[in-house]
């Protein structure tokens, strides 16, 4: 199912202006392509829309050289992110790839999130690639498309190859990392163990933009409690996960239609929703002595002082189905994790890391590149380059464009 719209960048006055390719940045969506990032030559795009083999929508834009038919697709996706217009589309068409992004049925909403289903999508993606002749389809993920299309790859062996670009080692990894451990009570945004507060005073915290210096043993036990209070959640979400299951065989055996039955019922298929306070507590946001390396202070998620994003209206995963928690945001229960997934990526590889990434380490770009099964991988750091490579894009698609044409076809 695809409506075709032919679009050629010069066919028309004022094609530069075109939002696609730059001209209007929406706010929120750092990986739009800034003016810069438009192609020296024509490419045209095609609006698909797929139904997926258990009826969920998925919707993206093919962007293709004009005049050819390419023999290698690129594939590019996020969990809730519309990769469609990505500043890797235009570029990598331009060189003579088709490339496919697009957004699966969790767009912009990650509250039932489950990676499972994710894949069902890009595997829907990557047959459509297929039918359309492609020879090779290569996964492309940004961010943390990159551990979903690891996932895809690892679980249902989709594509011919697969790039990281600024890939963390899970959304449920990176949520270890940056939840807030010093909740006191998961109902109250304002409960604080002061002890484990990164914006305390007696902690190291300085208001900003001062520097903060926070103290190694201090900094063990955060982490600790960190995952202790993932775990809380993940205990909270596992307990209503099994309430639901046991009100569904109570329903089972009560006379359909009876009161009990109908109040079984509902429980059985009645869904509990977290609330998830404060996620955005990362002390090498403000510590820049923790894992050094290129990045400013500050946090992408958290512009430009990450205690007002802890507390306000913004950060990640703040409002989960218990399901949607798990297989998301849960770095010891998703199975998108890069540690578990990576060494079941034997395809060949591409691992692009920036080094001045605010959310994405440098240890842990070794450690998901080191962990990779493919026998031909492939890392590349780049200096400078912030998580959506603002002013790098080039250097790094003639990067990946290189990579791939050394092995794939065009």
């Amino acid at each position: 199912m695809a409506d075709s719209l032919p679009f050629h960048a010069d066919a028309h006055p004022g094609a530069r202006a075109d939002a696609h390719l730059g001209a209007v940045r929406p706010a929120g969506v750092g990986f739009w392509p800034l003016a810069e990032d438009a192609p020296d030559v024509a490419v045209q795009r095609e609006s698909i829309r797929l139904v997926s083999p258990d009826g969920a929508l998925v919707r993206g834009l093919l962007w293709t050289p004009v005049g050819r038919r390419p023999s290698t697709a690129i594939v590019l996706t996020h969990p809730r992110a519309d990769f469609s217009v990505h500043y890797a589309c235009p570029l990598l068409a331009a060189s003579g790839f088709a490339v496919l992004g697009f957004a699966t049925r969790y767009l912009n909403n990650d509250i039932d999130c489950l990676h499972d289903n994710c894949v069902v999508d890009v595997a829907t993606a990557v047959a459509e690639m297929r039918r359309r002749g492609a020879e090779a389809v290569v996964l492309l993920g940004n961010s943390g498309g990159g551990s979903l299309m690891a996932l895809a790859q690892a679980d249902a062996g989709l594509g011919d190859g697969w790039v990281g670009v600024a890939a963390h080692p899970g959304e449920g990894v990176f949520m270890l990392q940056v939840i807030d451990p010093s909740v006191a009570d998961e109902q109250d945004p304002f409960a604080t163990v002061d002890e484990l507060d990164m914006y305390h005073p007696d902690n190291g915290w300085r208001p900003w933009p001062e520097p903060c210096r926070y103290e190694q043993a201090w900094l063990a036990r955060y982490r600790q409690a960190q995952r202790d209070r993932v775990a809380r959640i993940d205990a909270l979400a596992r307990a209503a996960l099994a309430d639901q299951e046991q009100s569904r065989r109570v329903a089972s055996g009560l006379e359909r239609g009876s009161l009990a039955w109908r109040q079984a019922r509902a429980r059985g298929v009645g869904t509990q929703y977290l609330t998830v306070y404060r996620t955005l507590a990362d002390p090498a946001y403000l510590d820049l002595g923790i894992d050094p390396d290129d990045r400013p202070m500050g946090s992408l998620f958290a512009f430009p002082d990450p205690f007002e994003a802890n507390y306000g209206r913004g950060g990640l995963a703040r409002t989960m189905t218990d399901r949607g928690w798990l297989s998301t945001w849960s770095g010891l229960s998703s199975h998108a994790r890069l540690a578990d997934t990576a060494p079941r990526v034997t395809v060949p590889s591409l691992l692009v890391h920036p080094l001045a990434d605010t959310e994405i380490r440098r240890w842990q770009a070794q450690e998901i590149f080191d962990n990779l099964g493919a026998t031909d991988r492939t890392l590349a750091m780049l200096p400078g380059a912030p998580h959506y490579l603002e002013g790098h894009r080039r250097e790094a698609m003639d990067l990946v464009i290189a990579w791939l044409e050394a092995r794939f076809p065009r």
